[in-house]
């Protein structure tokens, strides 16, 4: 190392919370940055540490290139010394477009279109027989093989000809240059054939190209390559070889035809495997594999009205006047008096076939006939401008599995290219690892027909990209896996596999709770893959609270005492060992000596309960599951296991569609029993709670209305005029108009993403100078949005409304969340806990499921000892609480455990364990009982 200091030196940051702290942090070593959510971990990590390595490295840019990337500005800190570059892996910054799969991501899919464009071998996508075609060069080949003074005649037939008749058919072929043709069978001059001809319809005529005898002495290479180029442009990619001695005669093609099915396919590219190109993706689903379909069941949801009482619900929500003269009301009521039905009769007492000819039009088609509702919605989305217009028609809409491709995203005639009898679909359908092992024979396979030097290194670059997957516990997941589906932690292990195979060395990485949603088994290979990484000299600092990753660290620093204001500072930093003797909270529960669930207790399960019988969705094997009532239950089981499937894919969306008429299909399974004993269901997930940076945790959970109540009824704003939508950033009137109430302005980047700068109007603040005049107690509604969740509350602590919502989002570990930060920025924990609290805040009515995703995610010992605490205090009011968890102190404070497994992938999928969880431990298949 020698001159290069081995420790980074930060001096004096300041960001966020940071309370001016001076932090060396270990280089080519493992550093876990821990403490209370809010504490300042990710203001150290990604706000100071990779803020400024990045900054540094646009520095060096040049000038022209730095315009383009504003906003980077200098974080809060005096001094950073040693730095390297940096590369920050986290989980809000993965394009989250169903475009991108598992495939893409990791770069194998791009391998894997290579091999299908060069080694495929494609069939007919009607009868699937082989189809062949030759190269010029191997066609010169072949006719250099035929034995020497054989004449050769090169015919071909023009598609220009078909249609017209005999005389002007030889006209073209005179005006072409042409003297010799094949003319109903026989070879003759071309003035002869114009002597025969007739002015009927020509049937083939074949051109003589060129005749030749061969001299294989000296053959003419030039003039037989060009024969065959001039051939194949007359006869349009076909033409025929004739040795006139034998008689014989050879078609060659120029590209890939079936004669049966008439179907001519082109040469391949790896673009014709791609379903982000027009090449290659399904025509019908654009290459996204399921398409947005109208669902006869949204558009008239109420059988039991008439056409006239407004049957259909898109028009009878969009158009005012059900008796206009015009419209589609005078289509349908036209198409009535033709097909004698009435508008009067509910759509139930109605023919079948009259209902059909509602929907879809009749089925005379005369420029007067009715095209159906659904053709006439159909035609309403594709012509309208109107974004709002757009959205209130997609909910009579379902994203249904592309009818044409069936989700494979890709053409037929790409999809019928296959090595070793599977096309490219077959093999992206493989899990991670079930692709790995094919790998070797398949690579067997084709060496016996192509060259090595090409086969090698494609198989090489999949093999240590797949192998780097595998390494970060993801081997359950399929290569066509859409990235909108995959969870934050997912993504985020899927980025560092990338990372691992760059083989960069001297890097410093920083990571955002890589071990999010990895079951305690997984994680220890993911703590391998991050030796690895550190083996390759590189710096890892990573934001963590496994106690697994805590216990392999190198180096750890514990940020608090508290959170928001209270925190910011380094209340330790040195090893495992030393944290572990101290007296210091994260170490207390590291050692043991505090336990994160004092339950003594275990509440009794009682009888009621929901039944699921024959869970199939995915890979779950045909399960059984009753999950008891008024208790805390408890799904784990390692990744990929089966618990998404169970859990949201079949339990939440089955409830959400009996109680609220969601539109969202449940997964498969046979029936559901049980659904009378719980009168709500509220699922929380990670999904972030606003797309845009217009929402915020004040706008989500309601209490942004109450504070704005509150400033509109100050005296000065009874003197303005002012109302409580006055002082709301969305609406004209109080807001800033430059920026609209944003704050920030978006600069539209070409080939970049977006750059938020402040606005230079408002500073920032969202609001315009005379709303920002009016104060309650001494502050105004701006600086209300800049405080932490703790100061508000202590600030409208007499306000009990504000005060109790305030108090929720504390309870679940947010006190140091900024009421205004935008929900963009939000971990998906966070977002997760605030939609919590929202709920927490209403009144329960005592017979509610809450069902939550990984709710410790981002959270600390302490905070997860809080969380459980308000979950506990739920189910005493007699609801039931049901959490997917990996989190083992959450296991065993449950009062019951299903668990899902034993491995991931195809071999999950089955119950491998229910009951309380003491009893846990002597389940020989569960993975999770080897870590309690």
């Amino acid at each position: 190392m020698g001159a290069k200091k081995s420790v980074i030196e930060i001096r004096g940051a300041r960001v966020n919370n940071l309370k001016n702290i001076d932090v060396d942090i270990p280089r080519g070593a493992l550093v876990v940055i821990t403490g209370l959510s809010g504490s300042g971990k990710s203001s150290l990590a990604f706000d100071t540490l990779f803020a400024e390595a990045n900054r540094r490295y646009v520095e060096s840019l040049s000038s022209y290139a730095r315009n383009f990337l504003d906003g980077f500005d200098k974080p809060d800190v005096d001094a950073i010394r040693n730095l390297s570059p940096a590369i920050s892996i986290d989980q809000k910054s993965v394009s989250r477009s169903p475009r991108s799969t598992v495939g893409t991501m990791t770069e194998v899919y791009d391998y894997l279109r290579i091999l299908y464009a060069k080694l495929g071998v494609p069939h007919c996508p009607l009868c699937g027989k082989v189809l062949s075609r030759k190269s010029v060069r191997e066609i010169l080949d072949e006719i250099l093989a035929i034995p020497e003074s054989i004449p050769l005649m090169f015919l071909a037939e023009s598609t220009q000809l078909v249609g017209r008749t005999e005389k002007e058919a030889l006209g073209m072929i005179n005006a072409w240059g042409y003297v010799r043709v094949r003319f109903h069978g026989e070879i003759i001059a071309l003035a002869e054939a114009l002597e025969r001809a007739s002015a009927v319809e020509s049937s083939a005529i074949g051109i003589v190209i060129d005749r030749l005898i061969l001299d294989l002495g000296r053959p003419d290479k030039e003039r037989i390559i060009d024969d065959i180029q001039t051939a194949f442009r007359v006869g349009q990619g076909t033409f025929v070889l004739r040795l006139n001695g034998m008689g014989e005669e050879h078609v060659y093609n120029a590209e890939y035809r079936c004669e049966t099915c008439d179907i001519h396919l082109p040469e391949f590219t790896p673009s014709h495997f791609s379903f982000n190109n027009p090449e290659g993706a399904c025509e019908r689903c654009a290459g996204l594999g399921v398409t947005l379909e109208f669902d006869p069941s949204l558009v008239v949801p109420n059988k039991n009205l008439s056409l006239s009482e407004g049957a259909i619900r898109p028009w009878s929500k969009m158009n005012s006047d059900r008796h206009a003269r015009s419209g589609p009301m005078q289509f349908l009521r036209d198409c009535a008096k033709r097909e004698r039905f009435s508008l009067d009769t509910p759509l139930a007492k109605l023919s079948t076939k009259h209902f059909d000819t509602i929907l879809y039009g009749e089925k005379n088609k005369n420029q007067h006939c009715f095209p159906g509702v659904i053709a006439l919605l159909e035609q309403k989305y594709r012509e309208t401008k109107s974004d709002h217009l757009r959205v209130e028609i997609e909910t009579y809409m379902q994203v249904k599995l592309c009818p044409l491709c069936l989700g494979q995203r890709l053409k037929q005639s790409s999809l019928a290219v296959k090595i070793d009898g599977r096309s490219i679909n077959d093999l992206v359908r493989q899990s991670t690892e079930n692709f790995l092992a094919l790998l070797k024979p398949l690579r067997e396979t084709l060496l016996r027909t192509g060259e090595k030097g090409m086969i090698d290194p494609l198989f090489r670059e999949m093999q240590t990209r797949l192998a780097a997957v595998e390494k970060v516990g993801l081997g359950y997941l399929e290569l066509a896996r859409g990235a909108d589906t995959l969870s934050g932690g997912e993504a985020q292990r899927i980025r560092l596999s990338v990372q691992m195979k760059s083989g960069l060395s001297g890097i410093i990485y920083v990571l955002d709770e890589p071990s999010v949603g990895l079951h305690s088994r997984d994680t220890e290979r993911l703590i391998h893959a991050l030796e690895d990484l550190r083996t390759a000299n590189n710096s890892l600092v990573i934001v963590e609270h496994d106690v697994a990753i805590m216990k392999h660290a190198d180096y750890i620093i514990d940020m608090g005492p508290g959170a928001g204001t209270e925190g910011g500072e380094v209340i330790f930093a040195g090893t495992p060992e030393k944290l572990l003797r101290s007296k210091l909270l994260t170490g207390e529960y590291l050692s043991g000596k505090r336990k994160v669930s004092l339950k003594e207790k275990k509440r009794k399960v009682g009888s009621d309960a929901i039944t699921i019988t024959g869970a199939s969705e995915h890979n779950l094997k045909q399960i059984d599951v009753k999950i008891p009532l008024g208790v805390l239950v408890a799904v784990s089981g390692v990744s990929g296991s089966g618990k998404s499937s169970l859990v949201h894919g079949i339990l939440s969306r089955a409830l959400s569609k009996h109680f609220y008429h969601a539109k969202a299909v449940p997964g498969a399974h046979k029936k559901m029993e049980g659904l009378s004993n719980i009168d709500k269901v509220i699922t929380v997930t990670q999904d972030p709670i606003g797309r845009t940076p217009r929402s915020n945790a004040a706008t989500y959970t309601g209490v942004f209305s109450l504070i704005r109540d509150l400033f509109a009824a100050t005296a000065e704003a009874g003197r303005e005029k002012y109302s409580a939508s006055h002082f709301s950033f969305n609406m004209r009137g109080g807001r800033c108009e430059t920026c609209q109430g944003g704050g920030l302005k978006k600069i539209e980047m070409y080939l970049l993403p977006d750059v938020y700068v402040p606005c230079e109007v408002c500073r920032g603040t969202r609001y315009n100078q005379k709303t920002l005049a009016i104060e309650y107690r001494g502050e105004n509604i701006a600086s209300v949005l800049r405080m932490t969740v703790t100061e508000a509350r202590s600030f409208f602590l007499d306000q009990p409304m504000i005060e109790e919502k305030l108090r929720v989002l504390e309870e679940v570990g947010l006190g140091y969340l900024v009421l205004g930060q935008s929900a963009t920025n939000l971990s998906g924990g966070e977002a997760q806990r605030i939609k919590l609290a929202t709920e927490l805040a209403r009144k329960s009515t005592g017979k509610t499921l809450y069902i939550l995703d990984e709710p410790t995610i981002g959270l600390h010992f302490e905070d997860v000892r809080r969380l459980l605490e308000v979950l506990e205090a739920l189910v005493d009011k007699g609801n039931t609480v049901l959490v997917v968890e990996h989190n083992l102190d959450v296991i065993t404070s449950a009062d019951w455990v299903l668990e899902l497994g034993p491995e991931g992938g195809e071999r999950g999928g089955e119950l491998i364990y229910a009951g309380p969880p003491e009893k846990l431990k002597n389940c020989k298949r569960s993975f999770t009982a080897q870590y309690l």
